[in-house]
């Protein structure tokens, strides 16, 4: 990072200041800027949030490993090495993030390297940003004639699905197929059946006490270990823990759970 400073922290480039105000201002939108260490040098009210913390101070300094699981540190961290490495950015990676209401939700994340004030060729640290990906209406869903394909989706979820099979369902190749689901789900074909097996199995999870093994049979997944391990990389819990920790949340907010409140 160069000389600047930012309310004594490091500055990575002129307009730093307006951009965190600008990201503050937006509570759907997490943002964060890291050095070469990954260690955070900026965050919005967003962010802190999704670290569980209260305060700015608690994230600045730290890393990816202070917050979440080890899984989903490495995953964050091998992105940022990705971008250090290459110098491109790295864009629309999926990730299932639990919102401070207590749901779940989903979300992409962009990652983008910053060149050093003088001298742009040297990297100093690169930025992120991950936004709220809000389901889609029906008529938005049909507009684009994506019905069939969301119904192929949701009844063959334990099999394995083919971007060529549902771009011949709605009719169209697999470039036009891309559009339209980004267009209305903000996703790539893949990334959308990837949300759609684990939203199914969240509910599972929630709802059923069929086992872990079973529910990954169920919604797609090759065995129960590759279930745990994208569950983890996605939502930074594995789906044990969080079974868990919603049935540790339901009772708790029993009014029997509460005495004397």
């Amino acid at each position: 990072m160069n000389d600047e400073t930012n309310n004594g922290r490091t500055s990575a480039f002129p307009c730093q200041n307006e951009l965190i105000a600008l990201f503050e201002s937006l509570v759907h939108v997490m943002f964060c800027m890291k050095d070469l260490d990954g260690r955070y040098v900026e965050v919005n009210a967003a962010f802190v949030r999704r670290t569980g913390k209260q305060s700015k101070r608690e994230v600045i300094g730290t890393r990816a490993t202070d917050h979440f699981l080890p899984d989903l540190a490495e995953r964050y961290e091998e992105q940022d090495r990705e971008v250090f490495n290459t110098g491109e950015p790295l864009v629309d990676q999926l990730e299932l993030i639990r919102r401070t209401n207590g749901e779940l939700g989903w979300y992409l994340t962009t990652k983008l390297p910053v060149g050093d004030v003088s001298d742009r060729r040297r990297l100093v640290g690169l930025v992120s940003v991950s936004r709220d990906l809000d389901a889609p209406s029906e008529e938005n869903i049909a507009l684009e004639r994506l019905q069939d394909v969301v119904l192929y989706v949701r009844k063959h979820l334990g099999e394995t699905i083919r971007v060529a099979t549902l771009a011949e369902i709605a009719d169209c190749s697999e470039s036009q197929l891309e559009r339209r689901m980004r267009k209305v789900f903000g996703l790539a074909a893949t990334q959308y059946i990837l949300r759609v097996r684990v939203d199914t199995a969240t509910k599972l999870l929630i709802e059923t006490d069929e086992s872990i093994a079973s529910i990954a049979a169920t919604c797609g997944f090759y065995d129960q270990p590759n279930f745990t391990r994208r569950f983890a990389r996605l939502s930074n819990a594995t789906p044990a823990q969080f079974r868990s920790e919603h049935r540790r949340g339901q009772a708790e907010s029993r009014p029997d759970a509460h005495p004397g409140s």
